[in-house]
């Protein structure tokens, strides 16, 4: 059943009205007929099952035929502080990392990124990641749609993520294995989870041991090197497995 998300503002007591890019989509790529049976979120977690009741040029309008809370989040928000990698690897972390049910995703220019990015490219970059998320959060049936987060500093990326209650960070030279083990274990005791990952050239030796300091836990993911665009994405599958599965 395909998913479309909505403002609360378009939520009568028994309509919905679809209105923007998806009433295209619906109509001219998807075509899905009258009567058809879909899902709208509210972005805030509420799922409605409608069906089709008429379709305009503008908008549709779909009847409600039940409200259920959506069951596709994680019980505890994931906050994913990625470092700035080049070309479009930021674009398959975004899609990926809301699959597997991060909550928010900051853009981090770190020491060693490569990609400098000035305000109006940071704007411009930032609107583009949002329609990422959106589309991949539509594709997983989330019950909301993930923040990304408008590019910080490194600073300011220590600053956002001092008020979570824990972080963790792969680090390539960390090789306690037990250890590791233990953090994630005990992972599920937590309401917000920051997760650090480096760009191409990896942490400076500076930024590790600021976030030392912020009281983050340095852990390994194997003996093997993970490229930047896979290591966020295998805490989150962890992660996700530990709360969901395991």
């Amino acid at each position: 059943m395909h998913l479309f998300f909505v403002d609360e503002n378009q939520i009568e007591s028994e309509f919905i009205r679809i209105t923007g890019a998806d009433v295209n989509h619906i109509s001219k790529v998807l075509r899905l007929p009258l009567q058809e049976e879909i899902l709208i979120s509210n972005r805030q977690g509420l799922e409605y099952c409608c069906i089709i009741d008429s379709i305009d040029k503008d908008f549709i309008n779909c009847k409600i035929l039940s409200i259920e809370e959506s069951n596709q989040e994680l019980p505890a928000k994931i906050y994913l502080f990625q470092g700035l990698p080049k070309q479009d690897k930021m674009e398959l972390i975004i899609q990926k990392s809301i699959e597997l049910g991060v909550y928010e995703i900051v853009p981090v220019a770190m020491e060693r990124s490569i990609v400098k990015l000035n305000s109006s490219k940071k704007d411009k970059k930032a609107d583009r990641w949002q329609k990422i998320a959106e589309s991949a959060a539509k594709q997983s049936h989330r019950g909301i749609i993930p923040r990304v987060h408008e590019p910080l500093s490194f600073k300011e990326a220590m600053k956002y993520a001092k008020e979570l209650d824990t972080i963790i960070v792969p680090y390539e030279k960390a090789n306690q294995a037990q250890y590791s083990k233990e953090v994630f274990s005990k992972l599920n005791n937590f309401n917000s989870i920051g997760i650090f990952i480096g760009p191409e050239g990896g942490f400076a030796k500076q930024e590790i041991s600021e976030i030392e300091d912020l009281g983050a836990s340095i852990v390994t993911l194997g003996k093997r090197i993970l490229r930047t665009e896979t290591a966020g994405l295998v805490v989150l599958s962890i992660i996700m497995f530990n709360m969901e599965v395991g």
